[in-house]
């Protein structure tokens, strides 16, 4: 294995097992309340989990928006940089997470009314969300920190902290559930418990393996780097919007078809997600090894840097392709149980297994772009391949049900790819 592949590998790997433990917090709750005796408490922390979900998703610019810019000061040698991004993202987390929690009763609200839950369902789900909001600046400080090392060139201590902040959850939620006897009052406690945890352990690994990052705060403040900071993330954000818009319409006109074919639509695009864990790998790496390259004024690495990341894309794209063409009904027996649901599955089965293939170009891409910080390409692609899905299922899905939106999916995902690839190339002339 080359040297390229080795740097790669060796931030794509934890980066890898950091996306596949990050779910099990959630999954972890889910479990713990599953056997207290009632399936509304199951119901309470899927909604919980979801509200979280929808919230923090919104800020993932704070990890994104990190990643390349520090990975670029590291690479020119700008070590004043690199600590003022430390602090800058920290600040801008910290402010967000308060604003998060002083506006928390009006944001339950808002996300209650929007997923629709009612009765006792919303009274849990409110309890859960009420206890956990006090974690927004924990969660959100991870996220800057995490894009920090990143940009680093570390993936291993999120690892790490990912990995504790696990078994620390599952330890000290069991506790509170059935050694004091707090029900969801504990688990919640629990996850916010496990959240500030993780947030100073991966402060302290930070400091400890690189220093306490020293900034002024005239710099920290500073107009033209706090310009660039907000034109990064608000393309990010913007960029984010669109996506969970195209999500939740998807799930959307799902459960508009009944609850088969949403569970159909639930249960193949989990092909999607399970990919996504090694795209994303792929796409971390781009982010801190382009950046780092493009810091540093090394064009001719940063473009062979680029042709490793698309090869590896390519080849795990194909690799996965073969396995869900080859498992077929064993790999959906797999996920479900359900003979109707398997039955109706194995129809849009095709769709689905496309996926890696038409997606892989955009999500490296994606990696490249906030390494080299063009998040204004980012933006665009996303645009016009929200325009695209949705101009898609407007004309096809009317005569084709769940096969246009199945279409329309799969050609915003090309549309991404095409669009990315095309603006790199042309740039990198």
């Amino acid at each position: 294995m080359s040297s390229r592949l080795r740097k790669i590998a060796s931030l794509a790997i934890p980066a890898v097992v950091t996306n596949v433990t990050t779910p099990l917090l959630a999954l972890c709750d889910t479990a713990i309340v599953g056997h207290m005796g009632s399936a509304v408490y199951i119901a309470a922390i899927a909604v919980g989990g979801t509200m979280f979900n929808m919230l923090y998703w919104l800020f993932g610019f704070l990890r994104m928006g990190a990643s390349g810019t520090t990975a670029q000061a590291l690479g020119a040698g700008d070590k004043a940089g690199v600590n003022t991004i430390f602090h800058r993202g920290l600040l801008m987390a910290a402010a967000a997470g308060v604003m998060m929690i002083l506006l928390r009763g009006p944001l339950a609200s808002g996300l209650l009314l929007l997923i629709d839950a009612e009765g006792e369902t919303r009274a849990l789900a409110a309890t859960y969300f009420g206890i956990c909001i006090w974690g927004a600046p924990a969660v959100l400080g991870t996220f800057a920190l995490t894009g920090w090392l990143l940009g680093m060139q570390n993936s291993r201590i999120p690892m790490w902290v990912s990995i504790f902040i696990n078994v620390f959850n599952i330890a000290l939620s069991l506790t509170l559930v059935y050694g004091v006897g707090m029900g969801i009052r504990g688990v919640a406690t629990g996850t916010l418990c496990a959240q500030w945890a993780g947030f100073l352990l991966t402060a302290g690994a930070a400091i400890r393996r690189y220093g306490r990052p020293r900034a002024a705060w005239s710099a920290v403040i500073e107009r033209s780097g706090l310009k660039r900071f907000f034109r990064i993330n608000t393309d990010i954000f913007l960029r984010t919007v669109c996506l969970v818009a195209i999500t939740l319409w998807f799930t959307r006109v799902g459960a508009t078809q009944g609850d088969v074919m949403l569970a159909v639509n639930t249960l193949l695009m989990q092909l999607f997600t399970i990919f996504s864990y090694m795209k994303d790998g792929i796409a971390f790496a781009g982010e801190a090894l382009c950046g780092l390259n493009a810091g540093a004024g090394k064009r001719d690495e940063l473009r062979r840097t680029v042709r490793a990341l698309c090869l590896l894309g390519l080849v795990c794209s194909v690799l996965f392709t073969v396995i869900y063409f080859a498992g077929g009904d064993a790999f959906l027996s797999l996920l479900s149980s359900d003979r109707e649901v398997v039955a109706r599955s194995e129809e849009y089965f095709g769709w689905a297994v496309s996926i890696p293939l038409v997606s892989v170009m955009a999500f490296v891409m994606d990696g490249v772009m906030i390494g080299l910080t063009r998040t204004r390409a980012m933006l665009a692609s996303m645009a016009i391949g929200a325009a695209v899905y949705f101009t898609l299922y407007a004309l096809l899905f009317p005569s084709m049900g769940n096969h246009g939106l199945w279409i329309a999916f799969l050609s915003y995902l090309l549309v991404r790819s095409l669009t990315l690839t095309g603006i790199y190339l042309y740039s990198s002339r």
